[in-house]
């Protein structure tokens, strides 16, 4: 099939690449839009000690649960089954914003064919468009995240055009997922980019919650708050969303992106489409088939990540199921001057020392966007030797805490995690296994016919 026709506009500058962002890493490569698999793993770290995860079907066993719950709310999967059943009788336009943008898209066109006349896509960095449909038009605008930046107001100014051009005929689809925040961006009057760049920079130092981060982001944008719903001036429209907040709340996807109007009428039809809840109950369904006891929290989790990793590991300890699992999104005060890592990375690294050596325990805590931080890894997948591992390459689990540096620590223990795009960002996912590695080889093999090897 021939590309669609495309423009692409000022791709992100890629991350420099280190001795610590090469380190060795479990590996998931997209081989389609739905599935992943495993690549080749990586050992450059100095002073990693060589593991060998083929030995151990548990690490294996978390990436495929891990990647069941991606595939639930892939972007893609998601648009499609929801704009199936009812294809419209108008011409449509599409604007898509946000990690998943291009998924969602995609999705789009599945659902709806020849019924989109013009795609817009806003994303963080460029992604293959060969799965669009042939002579389809395709615009692509690169933002910036997590802090935006003049890509971010040129896309904005953009997507305001966009909103202006819609003839009238033409019903517009607004496809939000999380990222929106920052890839786009029209600032209020009186404020500045370096307003908008402040803002998110406090929130990486002070642990701002989502939600109040992007209420005030907001208050700083044209846009934003339900801004742009207010632009159209009463039109129908329809706005679907990956969530990637609390409560699943239009108002705070994106800052409100496409939330309801604060003033004058308002038809927009919005609809989430995928949740932190739908990839915990995928896990969930997919450790069941495999005959595994399982636990899935309720409700979602924020707090520090250093307290939800004593949580965690105390559930593990104490409870009786092979498998926990829970969703959603802590938070890290950093240092003046931090080191490399993210949220879920300090997590698991906090775990790491509370279960350490505790043979049967695992945890893997991951973004479902496949980043974590300013890295470019997930998450990471530690045990009971992690520590131990860290040890062994003469660093110290607790000085990088401290630093906020957790990206060394398990790039030394060969935990880090690493998935590329996954075409959706619902928050996060922590998966806790209680599991002896015996009971796991019997288990590995009365499933080896039906189960997907990713390590």
């Amino acid at each position: 099939m021939a590309a669609a026709s495309s423009k692409w506009y000022e791709p992100n500058d890629r991350p420099e690449t280190t001795p610590e962002n090469r380190a060795r890493r479990a590996e998931i490569v997209p081989a389609v839009r739905s599935e992943l698999t495993a690549s080749d793993k990586m050992h450059d770290f100095p002073g990693t000690p060589v593991k060998n995860d083929d030995f151990d079907p548990r690490r294996s066993l978390l990436l495929e649960l891990f990647q069941a719950g991606l595939a639930r709310v892939h972007g893609r999967n998601c648009v499609r089954a929801a704009l199936a059943p009812a294809a419209p009788a108008t011409p449509v336009w599409v604007a898509a914003v946000g990690k998943a943008a291009t998924a969602m898209a995609l999705g789009a066109h599945d659902a709806l064919g020849s019924a989109i006349e013009r795609t817009l896509i806003i994303a963080r960095e460029p992604e293959d468009l060969g799965g669009f449909p042939r002579g389809a038009e395709i615009e692509v605008l690169l933002g910036s995240h997590p802090v935006p930046d003049e890509r971010s107001l040129a896309a904005g100014s953009r997507l305001l055009t966009w909103v202006d051009e819609l003839p009238a005929p033409v019903l517009p689809l607004f496809l939000i997922s999380g990222g929106a925040s920052s890839l786009v961006e029209v600032p209020a009057s009186g404020a500045t980019l370096e307003d908008l760049a402040a803002l998110t920079r406090l929130s990486f130092t002070a642990g701002m919650p989502i939600g109040e981060l992007n209420a005030r982001r907001a208050a700083l944008s044209r846009i934003k708050g339900g801004r742009l719903a207010a632009r159209l001036q009463g039109r129908a429209a329809r706005a679907l969303f990956v969530s990637d907040v609390p409560r699943d709340d239009p108002r705070v996807i994106g800052s409100g992106l496409m939330g309801p109007s604060p003033e004058g009428p308002d038809q927009v039809e919005r609809l989430v489409v995928a949740s932190v809840d739908h990839a915990v109950a995928a896990v969930s369904a997919r450790a069941a088939q495999l005959g595994l006891g399982v636990r899935a929290a309720p409700g979602r989790f924020a707090d520090s990540a250093e307290r939800l990793a004593a949580r965690f590991a105390h559930e593990l300890h104490l409870g009786t199921s092979q498998l926990a699992v829970w969703g959603g999104e802590s938070t890290v005060e950093l240092p003046l001057q931090p080191g490399r890592g993210g949220r879920n990375q300090h997590l698991a690294l906090a775990a790491a020392r509370l279960i350490a050596g505790r043979a049967e325990l695992l945890l893997l805590a991951a973004g479902t966007d496949g980043s974590d931080g300013v890295t470019d890894d997930a998450g990471a997948l530690i045990d009971g030797e992690t520590c131990a591992r860290i040890a062994l390459a003469q660093l110290e689990a607790d000085e990088c805490l401290a630093r906020a540096d957790s990206a060394r620590a398990l790039a030394a223990s060969g935990d880090l995690l690493h998935t590329g795009p996954t075409g959706t960002n619902v928050g996060d996912l922590v998966i806790g296994m209680k599991l002896s590695l015996q009971d796991a080889r019997l288990l590995a093999q009365r499933h080896d016919g039906d189960r997907q090897r990713v390590l």
